[in-house]
């Protein structure tokens, strides 16, 4: 298990929010942390400590006056760190390219390949032959319902039919480099994991999977590697002293 690093942007600022607030209308969300430091700064700390894998997300919608600050923010920081970052949000296979030329090492999907509530394959395709099977990162962030976990696309605003399972992760992963998974319901919040999803997620055995979601503390770390069998990378947002968190950024930088 190794600690991977985020970058959330809205409304052109390094922020933290509650994943689950998140609006269009008004481009609204309910703020954790609001950064002083720009997308750069947090992207010169992780290539000085090594730190690769991490992920960048535009968190504005591609209709939003903010959009056009979020992504140059996101340019800046694939500058401070090419290669070192992937990117998502709002990513098309028109647009991918703009951002593997500026230095992000992948690109991360959702909206695009999740749309109309469901897997849209033909779009799929054209993503993974457009940046490759290698540059390309399916973000499969679900919600609760009913009793399973279904993807959300929109900003985590619509729910699709697609159940995360482990049948589901291996059709997919013929497609894809990685996984990123928020735990949507609890994005933000720092009061614990979605222990059902980390468990599932543990059982299965194939391309990298990074989980994002609830970690409040050590010990909601060693619990998700404890239910992830150590296969699950983390990525640790609001309860990250970087961001305003009780947990020391230093003491999860050598996570393994």
């Amino acid at each position: 298990m190794k600690f991977r690093p985020c970058i959330d942007i809205h409304n052109g600022k390094v922020k933290q929010i509650v994943g689950g607030s998140l609006r269009d209308r008004g481009d609204d969300a309910k703020e954790n942390f609001v950064s002083e430091q720009t997308a750069a700064w947090y992207a010169s700390l992780y290539k000085k400590d090594g730190l690769k894998g991490g992920h960048m997300i535009l968190l504005n919608g591609v209709d939003s006056p903010y959009f056009e600050a979020d992504r140059q923010q996101a340019f800046a920081a694939l500058k401070a760190y090419p290669g070192g970052l992937q990117l998502g949000g709002g990513v098309t296979p028109e647009n991918a390219a703009d951002y593997l030329e500026a230095g992000a090492s992948h690109v991360i999907v959702t909206s695009y390949v999740f749309r109309g509530g469901s897997i849209q394959y033909d779009n799929l395709a054209k993503m993974r032959n457009t940046v490759g099977k290698e540059r390309l990162v399916l973000d499969l962030s679900c919600r609760k319902k009913y009793g399973s976990y279904y993807i959300v696309t929109d900003r985590w605003q619509k729910f699709t039919d697609v159940k995360v399972t482990n049948e589901l992760l291996e059709e997919l992963s013929q497609s894809c480099a990685e996984f990123l998974i928020h735990g949507v319901d609890v994005e933000g919040k720092a009061s614990g994991i979605e222990k059902e999803l980390v468990q599932m997620l543990g059982e299965w055995e194939g391309i990298p999977v990074t989980y994002a979601g609830g970690v409040g503390s050590m010990e909601d770390l060693e619990l998700l590697r404890k239910l992830g069998k150590g296969r699950i990378d983390v990525t640790i947002g609001s309860a990250l002293d970087l961001f305003g968190g009780c947990i020391p950024y230093q003491n999860v930088v050598y996570l393994s």
